[in-house]
């Protein structure tokens, strides 16, 4: 099973791409999907979809899930994130994957057990559930391969609850 994790931003894209394997979840890639400030919106959201795309054909997930967005104080930072994630969602869903959504509360509960967990938390814990050398830098990737961690537990708990036919 592997699963797409994304962090949406207009500047910055997290993704995160994880596999489960016999012993737990392995990463198979991370990184940002990044657009200039000098971009108007419209431009800016295009190249999110395109490079997103990308990734999908090249790592060819069974599911994804994306973060919900959290609102803050800026009302237009949130807007335009929520127009990224639309984009997003919209792209996953063309290519038929199954997504998935969850807040910022409930992905900090699942890999830290603290929903008020904060970034390098966060890092810290993808480090030691992946297996990796090094904390996954920047906290948006991070973020992203945390969101598929938390789908693929979300996943496989789903069956300790199916009643069998």
């Amino acid at each position: 099973m592997r699963i797409l994790g994304i962090d949406p931003g207009t500047a910055t894209t997290g993704y995160g791409v994880v596999e489960e394997g016999p012993n737990g979840f392995k990463m198979i890639t991370y990184g940002c999907i990044t657009t200039s400030k000098d971009l108007e919106l419209p431009a800016r959201l295009n190249e999110i979809a395109f490079d997103l795309s990308i990734i999908i054909s090249k790592f060819k997930p069974d599911y994804a899930a994306v973060e919900e967005i959290f609102f803050s104080k800026n009302v237009k930072t949130a807007i335009s994130v929520a127009q990224a994630r639309g984009v997003i969602m919209q792209k996953i869903t063309e290519e038929q994957i199954p997504v998935a959504s969850y807040n910022p509360m409930q992905i900090k509960q699942a890999i830290c057990s603290d929903g008020k967990a904060k970034k390098p938390q966060i890092q810290k814990m993808m480090q030691i559930l992946l297996n990796l050398e090094d904390i996954p830098k920047p906290d948006d990737a991070a973020d992203a391969l945390a969101i598929a961690v938390t789908h693929g537990h979300c996943l496989n708990n789903q069956s300790l609850y199916t009643v069998p036919a």
